[in-house]
């Protein structure tokens, strides 16, 4: 089977599905001082229903204010994001507290988002206590069924997080994140705070319990290798606009945009014989406060031309289910 009819198949089986999430024409600014930091700019896509959507970029480009925007942590400056076919920002804050328990987030340090003073009892057990759920003897219950289903031993209910390694805190966090059973969960940056020989174990995680939940992911990485095992689609992210958007597959074997082919070619190949062209992007990310005009990877593409300076480029599906804003593609 080729990658397009792989794609074909996966895209005709999230069709048969509802959108679980909707981001339109998303945007999002930064005041500082008199000018505007423009971290997020006009993102557009979906996230189905049971599907891993990976947003990809370099350190500074707009993935965790996205993700955070999308669940409401930070006020939009324009857009929308439609959760099971309303928009969010329509909600009041009375509204808005029902909605969180569907929506939740996974924090990138698990040594900072874990408060030093509470036991795993109290941090897991507390979204249990805001909303109300359930208490006594029947939440010291639930949070040693989420102990159990991250991997840790319920006996370990009453230690503090000094006392466990930062993959045992990302579990913590992540038992944090199901107690309300969510529907849909923001990975911003779950990993990167981990050893790599802990990493691959927190992402295992993760997908079991996304095939035993029925959960739905946006997982935030600026690691394409590992952002392509756990996801279906892959979105890739530059200076807070949108570069290219499709399968994991299909991005990984056939990218169309140079940004995308330039992190293709940073990714670690682990048998020594085999030599690849690196694409090496010249100078620095432009800021986010002063973007370039037109493209706003022209400045650093080895492709660029002179439409690029004076035109945005369009986001068009340039093959099915596969997206890109280039001027290559026009």
């Amino acid at each position: 089977m080729t990658t397009i009819e792989k794609y074909t198949d996966l895209n005709d089986e999230l069709m048969k599905k509802n959108p679980l999430v909707q981001v339109k024409n998303l945007s999002k600014y930064f005041s500082v001082g008199k000018q505007n930091l423009k971290a997020v700019e006009g993102l557009n896509f979906d996230i189905y229903e049971g599907e891993t959507v990976g947003l990809v970029g370099e350190s500074g480009c707009g993935k965790s204010t996205a993700g955070r925007t999308m669940i409401r942590l930070y006020e939009p400056t324009d857009g929308a994001v439609l959760f099971q076919g309303k928009n969010i920002y329509d909600y009041s804050e009375k509204q808005m507290a029902k909605v969180r328990r569907d929506i939740q987030l996974i924090f990138q340090d698990p040594y900072a988002s874990l408060n030093p003073r509470m036991t795993v009892e109290e941090i897991i057990g507390e979204p249990l206590t805001i909303h109300g759920v359930v208490k006594g003897k029947a939440k010291k219950k639930r949070v040693e069924e989420l102990l159990k289903l991250v991997g840790l031993s319920p006996e370990h209910i009453n230690r503090f997080p000094h006392e466990f390694s930062g993959g045992q805190r990302q579990r913590i966090g992540i038992a944090r994140a199901l107690a309300l059973n969510p529907k849909f969960i923001v990975c911003d940056e779950p990993i990167s705070a981990l050893d790599v020989s802990i990493q691959a174990q927190v992402v295992n995680l993760l997908k079991k319990l996304q095939k035993e939940l029925g959960l739905t992911y946006l997982f935030i990485a600026h690691d394409l290798s590992m952002v392509k095992y756990i996801s279906d689609r892959i979105l890739v992210m530059y200076l807070g606009n949108m570069m290219e958007f499709s399968d994991s597959d299909t991005l990984c074997n056939d990218p169309l945009h140079p940004y995308t082919k330039a992190l293709l070619s940073a990714i670690p190949v682990p048998d020594p014989t085999l030599k690849r062209d690196r694409i090496v992007l010249k100078g620095e990310v432009p800021s986010p406060i002063n973007p370039p005009s037109g493209c706003v990877f022209r400045t650093r593409c080895p492709s660029a031309m002179e439409i690029c300076s004076s035109s945005t480029p369009k986001w068009q599906e340039q093959k099915p289910g596969h997206f890109v804003a280039c001027h290559l593609y026009w």
